[in-house]
């Protein structure tokens, strides 16, 4: 396992971390049970994973409760952990100001922490992006001072959003939307690079499309059902174009992870796994960068072929 830099006062993170997401009960993926939750996390850590992502609303907290668990038996000091804030543990969206201390206490208690490295709005509207006229970031930067967080930042989709967010804040943390199928936020990794925004790259596999196992027959009955057939056929084809790019006889999420690696800005790229399996094949990426000739393959493909289609998430 590599590391990388993640903020200043965080330890090195490791390039492939642990999205939690699916760690939680009825989380919208296939459902977990606790010691699978739990034998998932001592999984990860025993690979070199130090980095955890997770959110109040994920498993309606059962995910920060689960992960808090697991990692009570480490030493603190050498994990990162980042939560949000914005959608909480009662499935319900909240993105008051005044909401943020309630918010983050309660990931405190069910993370058992008593500091987060990294809170981040999830996935906010645009207009809560401007620093200047929004009260956010001044209770984050108070937050700073208390020693309840290291690090503040948001989960954004678009390089307008990350722009507008380096602009105007002093934030130090992105969750960037990237993968071969999405990369417009890559316009904006220059940018985070020379303002040191650590870049946690989220959704890298396409929920599920860049694992390869998907086509234009594919259904889905969780999370994933918001597509409709047209969206479904429109990736199915754009796979089978990344397929023939990267090699068909290549193990396919392998290398969107890997892809993702490639770029210097990335801190850490988060995954989700359902199984062990797929956690050590996810790590395994890590020892198969791509070439330049084939990243610049994949970036053209994206301009070409896909960026016009304005993909839905």
């Amino acid at each position: 396992m590599n590391y990388n830099k993640y903020i200043k006062t965080s330890p090195l993170v490791s390039e492939i971390g642990l999205g939690a997401w699916q760690l939680g009960e009825n989380s919208g993926w296939k459902s977990m049970s606790e010691k699978e939750a739990l034998d998932m996390v001592f999984k990860a850590i025993e690979l070199g994973v130090n980095f955890f992502d997770t959110s109040p609303n994920y498993g309606l907290g059962t995910s920060e409760l689960r992960l808090g668990k697991a990692l009570k038996s480490f030493d603190r000091s050498k994990l990162v952990v980042n939560t949000k804030f914005g959608h909480t543990a009662e499935g319900k969206s909240n993105y008051d100001a005044n909401n943020i201390r309630t918010s983050l206490e309660g990931s405190l208690k069910r993370l058992q922490v008593d500091y987060l490295d990294s809170l981040i709005l999830h996935s906010p509207p645009s207009e809560y992006l401007d620093g200047n006229n929004n009260p956010h970031y001044e209770i984050l930067e108070r937050l700073i001072e208390e020693g309840k967080i290291r690090a503040y930042g948001a989960s954004l989709d678009t390089y307008n959003d990350m722009k507008l967010f380096m602009d105007t804040t002093n934030g130090s943390v992105i969750e960037a939307f990237f993968n071969i199928l999405h990369q417009d936020t890559a316009n904006a990794f220059k940018t985070a690079m020379e303002k040191e925004v650590g870049i946690i790259v989220k959704i890298p596999l396409d929920s599920g499309w860049l694992s390869g196992k998907y086509n234009a027959e594919s259904t889905f009955n969780d999370i994933r059902k918001r597509w409709s057939k047209t969206d479904i056929s429109t990736r199915s084809l754009l796979v089978d174009k990344v397929k023939h790019i990267v090699g068909a006889e290549e193990n396919l999420a392998q290398k969107a992870l890997s892809f993702c690696l490639s770029y210097e800005a990335v801190s850490t790229v988060i995954p989700g796994n359902t199984s062990i399996r797929q956690l050590e094949s996810n790590i395994e990426s890590t020892k198969k960068p791509l070439s330049k000739e084939l990243v610049k393959n994949l970036e053209d493909f994206y301009q070409n072929e896909v960026e016009h289609l304005k993909l839905p998430w």
